[in-house]
């Protein structure tokens, strides 16, 4: 329950302090500081708000060794189905409700950038 609260507050909180995008990927950006922050960061190392709580720690998405074997088609699962869907925590909920195909695919592109283009940054 406490956990709950946390994501519900976290998520309040970046709702009330999220700008405007100027951009598809600052778009993209302020969905994953929205939905995925609390667990895996606003870095996205894995070391979220929640991530203390959790039984299995949260996808490090700035591992591009790691991230680089997922697939995007696995990423698309994941997110709008949930881990389960793809053999993973049972905790990463499903945002298929919450973003539309387009969304989660600007999600995915986002965490390409924090795992894959890092010379780039």
């Amino acid at each position: 329950m406490k956990s709950v609260r946390y994501l519900s507050l976290t998520a309040l909180l970046l709702m009330a302090t999220t700008a405007h995008a100027d951009s598809p990927l600052q778009e993209d950006k302020q969905l994953y500081e929205f939905y995925c922050s609390v667990c895996h960061g606003m870095t996205g190392d894995g070391w979220g708000i929640n991530a203390g709580y959790m039984q299995t720690e949260p996808a490090d998405h700035t591992a591009s060794g790691e991230m680089g074997d997922r697939s995007n088609e696995e990423l698309f699962k994941s997110i709008k189905y949930g881990g389960k869907a793809v053999s993973k925590s049972a905790l990463m909920p499903r945002w298929g409700g919450n973003m539309t195909d387009q969304q989660i695919h600007g999600v995915i592109a986002y965490i390409r950038s924090l795992c894959c283009n890092q010379d780039e940054q």
